[in-house]
């Protein structure tokens, strides 16, 4: 799995999450691309979720049937008063909206309520 975590992200990440705290990263459909990432600190894992991906102290989990859709994500963390938070691009992606919100990925199935659905 191809995830980076800028250093402002990573510096946020590192001050915000506790120590059985991870990152759980979600794709849903919307946008004016198609797709769009979403992402929260929880403690608990669900029933479909795996880690993913970890970083030192970071890890990043997600739902087993979204992993090719965050392959290639890049995390990267703002603190502008617009469009401040953590960020998502992918460097796989095929198009994205203008506002950079979210993308589109060539060939992939589609996304529902959160779950993959081949």
């Amino acid at each position: 799995m191809n995830i980076t975590i800028k250093e402002n992200a990573e510096a946020m990440l590192k001050a915000k999450l506790g120590v059985d705290q991870f990152v759980r990263i979600g794709v849903t459909e919307g946008g004016c691309a198609g797709l769009t990432y979403d992402a929260e600190i929880a403690d608990k894992m669900k029933d479909d979720e795996g880690i993913v991906y970890t970083q030192g102290d970071i890890r990043i989990v997600a739902d087993v049937g979204i992993a090719n859709y965050i392959d290639g994500l890049v995390i990267d963390y703002s603190d502008d008063l617009i469009h401040g938070g953590l960020q998502f691009t992918n460097e796989r992606s095929q198009s994205t909206c203008g506002c950079g919100q979210s993308f589109g990925l060539a060939g992939m199935p589609k996304i529902e309520k959160g779950s993959c659905n081949n």
